[in-house]
């Protein structure tokens, strides 16, 4: 195979199949629990301090808490690698991982930074404001991260797992979009074509993680869009 199509695979979602999770239904089990947990009752927004009247925890402070206990939780109460839901050091990702997700990362950049030149110019414009821009950046992808772990790396895993590739895509894909990570959105006035952007890009990621079966890649890459979409949204001319 010439090196040119290497370079290209990804972009056609040609990686190396990724193979079918090989666990029991006792560790499938415990996934779909530890994603109730941390997803359902514990919430990106920690649920309780609101029941409990409490002042929420800082956004970092949040995300950086339940990235490590889910990661936790995969380890002790699962009992599986983390390798099993996707996560694999650089040295392990073929030349077809690597290329795409370089590729990508310089694509989505020039892509978003012309859709959002004015929030990008803001930034760059207010040598002041760069702290907090960087600090926004670490957030955003902290958050796209945890996003793509709860989302892809265990409920979508699993549900591959128990009904194959094309019900468990599309199943975790409609949890994460109507799901409590976005029901927000329905006190929107017509949230309709949100619901159906949210579902499109994650479809996306769904399909490059399915293929794949590497959660850095559509984690960085989540991050990434949120911190343009999102994150820069302060930061105006």
């Amino acid at each position: 195979m010439s090196t040119l199509v290497r370079h290209l695979k990804g972009h056609l979602f040609l990686y190396d199949a990724a193979p079918m999770p090989a666990y029991g239904s006792a560790a499938g089990i415990r996934l779909l629990l530890i994603f109730l947990l941390v997803e359902g009752v514990i919430g990106p927004r920690f649920m309780l301090f609101n029941l409990l009247r409490l002042p929420q925890p800082p956004a970092l402070v949040r995300v950086v808490v339940l990235i490590a206990l889910t990661l936790f939780l995969v380890r002790r109460f699962a009992r599986l690698s983390l390798r099993s839901i996707g996560l694999r050091p650089w040295r392990e990702w073929s030349v077809t991982e690597r290329s795409y997700f370089v590729q990508t990362l310089v694509i989505a950049n020039v892509v978003f930074g012309l859709v959002y030149a004015g929030r990008v110019l803001a930034l760059i414009g207010h040598p002041n404001r760069w702290g907090t821009g960087l600090f926004v950046l670490l957030l955003s992808l902290l958050w796209g991260f945890h996003q793509e772990l709860m989302y892809r790396g265990i409920l979508q895993t699993e549900l591959v797992r128990r009904w194959g590739p094309v019900p468990g895509v599309l199943v975790a894909n409609l949890v994460f979009t109507f799901g409590p990570l976005h029901f927000y959105h329905f006190q929107r006035h017509a949230p309709l074509p949100m619901f159906a952007a949210i579902f499109a890009i994650g479809l996306l990621f769904a399909i490059i993680f399915r293929r794949s079966g590497n959660l850095a890649i559509v984690g960085i890459l989540h991050g990434l869009g949120d911190w343009y979409i999102d994150g820069l949204g302060s930061f105006t001319i």
